[in-house]
């Protein structure tokens, strides 16, 4: 067991913003909840997947909806408590665990607000290793685990439990939902046992997050290079850099959906960066030929500082390195690809891992 105390959160943000691809929504947001709560309620303790009982319950306490929405709507953070409790009424039982939906943004440090409100511990795993945009989107998906029931609870004092048939049906019905509770709700779901949760999640993805946020930080008090700094801690590629000179962006059916565009600089200077985006980014190609996608981890980071930039902060002007990053071996399985590959996403392209286009693209 290991604690999460106010100290760590700032690599813990970054860091999960770099796994977030973009989405999850606002870290700082995230990190600001999680600053007051372990000042309130004292700091969390998260213990590796290994230590948990077999017979414990765990479940995942998240945030559903657009992030751009979440910027201009902040949570009040009694949503995410109203959610869990209600799940637990439903359940006739309590949780004994708190788990992560994503490692990405807002969602990877909403778990440590609950854990310290409810004084239950939190468990170092997620379900995706990164951020997706839908609820089947998950590993315990899988594993033939069931997202519901799952409780979701909005600003106005609004709950709703539901109870569908399989994991796509959750995402529909709780995505109709989501958006007449303003395009954001907070949710509890993916209830498992702890022998579950060892089967079906990924573990020590909370500790990799830190270890981001504490490269990019060391870089920077250092005066190195930070993008040297997260490609090092996560084996990533370095795929274009730029300034972003395009961004369409709309929120549709409760997701944040568009492109952003970039003029190359450096040694890409006369060439043109495309990636499309649902929540996050999906697909980048580099004047049309591709050179990652989901469920390849694909991020902007800040050319100077190494700042994770999401989708719902993109701006023009802004200049930024594109980096990649490989996917948990499960997303590449052919059952994962159909979970989340670029065709799910209706994007006409194959799959191929972002290591072997990175060795494709002339020097």
């Amino acid at each position: 067991m290991r604690i999460i105390t106010e100290d760590r959160l700032e690599a813990l943000a970054i860091g999960a913003a770099v796994l977030g691809t973009g989405g999850g929504g606002d870290p700082y947001i995230g990190k600001l909840m999680a600053r007051r709560a372990i000042q309130t309620h004292g700091p969390v303790p998260v213990l590796d997947p290994t230590e948990v009982p077999d017979d414990a319950v765990c479940a995942m306490s998240a945030v559903m909806g657009a992030p751009t929405v979440l910027v201009e709507k902040l949570p009040g953070g009694e949503e995410q408590l109203q959610a869990f409790r209600v799940l637990e009424e439903h359940l006739g039982r309590k949780v004994t665990h708190v788990i992560c939906a994503e490692v990405g943004g807002l969602n990877s440090t909403l778990p440590i607000v609950a854990a310290a409100r409810t004084g239950l511990p939190l468990v170092d795993c997620d379900a995706m290793g990164r951020a997706f945009p839908e609820i089947q989107m998950s590993t315990p998906t899988l594993y033939g685990i069931k997202a519901t029931p799952m409780a979701l609870a909005d600003d106005k004092g609004n709950a709703v439990v539901i109870d569908a048939v399989d994991n796509h049906w959750t995402e529909r019905l709780a995505r109709s939902v989501t958006i007449d509770m303003g395009a954001t709700a907070f949710i509890a779901l993916f209830v498992q046992s702890g022998a579950q949760m060892k089967a079906s999640m990924i573990g020590g993805t909370l500790r990799l997050a830190e270890a981001i946020g504490d490269a990019v930080l060391t870089a920077r008090r250092d005066k190195m290079n930070p993008i040297e700094a997260v490609l090092s801690a996560t084996g990533g590629f370095r795929l274009f850099e730029g300034k972003i000179t395009d961004v369409e962006r709309r929120t549709v059916s409760g997701f944040a959906r568009g492109r952003v565009t970039m003029d190359g600089t450096g040694p890409d200077q006369a060439a043109t960066l495309a990636i499309q985006f649902q929540n996050e980014n999906l697909v980048a190609t580099r004047n049309g030929d591709l050179l990652a996608t989901v469920p390849d981890l694909i991020t902007l980071l800040e050319a100077d500082s190494g700042e994770p930039i999401t989708t719902e902060e993109l701006r023009y002007g802004y200049r930024a390195v594109v980096v990649g990053l490989p996917c948990n071996e499960r997303w590449r399985t052919p059952a994962g690809l159909d979970l989340v590959g670029p065709r799910y996403f209706g994007h006409d392209v194959e799959y191929v891992p972002v290591e072997v286009l990175a060795r494709r693209r002339p020097r």
